[in-house]
């Protein structure tokens, strides 16, 4: 059993067997292609650590067993990643511990950390697994959540706050449109709530009418938070979209044609000790394509 050690330029894929996972398999695979990165196919080994029978049982078929199980999990999953991008190196590793920390160890070294949004712990009700948010809040990269099918055509879909943590989610959103060859869309969301009316040029002069002076406040702020990723990736084409209304339903609205939505695990409206922002887990629970979680600092580039 492989003892966790993480390999550099790669994107590592959690699997528990589960539909969900799969799907996040392919994904990865599909990922790791564009990056010409190697995948690796982790999966947590919980039972050893609570000193359960591994083998199969004395009156039972040889093949049975819960090691038996997970190899055979394991192979299916690493299958399903040949048979969607033949071109990348594959290679998997089991390792004893709960997922979780497992994977947050498997992200200090990686590019991406891609997962299912529901696995075979998954409790009815519940519409996106414990191991994808708090994952989200925790590794060391970029998440990429696999929800649903994923599309082949649509743009990347990014949320744009204007905050420092925002930034690095931008950036990781110009590399996806750019291997994708695709779309960005950087979205803008505001409310008369929650953007700062900015006081007239001249301040013998009324403030202007509120709406129309906070909408081209925030298209200027959308357009400042992009201009150096613009200049980095001269050939992703962008739509810029300054909206009013909540950011939440904004984006997943836009989700239900994009092929990726990416956010930042906390905006500017964070509070001090919340790990993800109500955002991010909106989208995780909601969006209608896979999203992509980036930390602030803990993002790697």
């Amino acid at each position: 059993m492989d003892p966790g050690g993480t390999v550099g330029g790669s994107v590592i894929v959690g699997v528990d067997g589960s539909a969900s996972s799969l799907a996040a398999v392919e994904a990865a695979a599909r990922e790791a292609r564009l990056r010409t990165a190697a995948l690796r196919v982790v999966h947590a080994f919980l039972w050893p650590a609570m000193h359960v029978p591994l083998g199969p049982s004395p009156v039972g078929p040889p093949e049975g067993g819960i090691r038996n199980m997970v190899d055979r999990l394991v192979a299916e999953a690493v299958e399903r990643a040949r048979a969607a991008a033949p071109e990348v190196e594959v290679s998997h590793t089991v390792v004893t511990g709960e997922p979780l920390t497992v994977l947050e160890a498997q992200s200090r070294a990686a590019d991406l950390v891609v997962v299912g949004s529901r696995g075979m712990g998954g409790f009815v009700g519940l519409m996106v697994g414990s191991t994808a948010v708090h994952l989200a809040a925790h590794a060391r990269c970029p998440v990429l959540v696999v929800r649903e099918e994923a599309r082949v055509d649509g743009p990347v879909v990014v949320g744009v706050d204007g905050s420092p943590a925002g930034d690095r989610a931008v950036e990781f959103a110009f590399q996806e449109a750019e291997l994708h060859r695709t779309t960005l869309v950087a979205l803008h969301a505001w409310t008369t709530w929650n953007a700062p009316l900015p006081a007239p040029q001249d301040p013998s002069e009324p403030y202007a009418n509120p709406v129309e002076a906070l909408g081209q406040e925030e298209q200027r702020l959308l357009s400042e938070a992009l201009a150096g990723h613009q200049k980095r990736h001269p050939d992703v084409a962008v739509e810029h979209e300054a909206v009013q209304g909540p950011t939440r339903e904004a984006l997943i609205e836009a989700s239900r044609t994009a092929r990726l939505v990416v956010v930042g695990a906390r905006g500017r409206g964070g509070f001090t000790g919340l790990l993800l922002g109500s955002v991010s887990q909106a989208l995780l629970h909601h969006a209608h394509c896979p999203v992509a979680v980036v930390r602030g600092a803990a993002a790697r580039h």
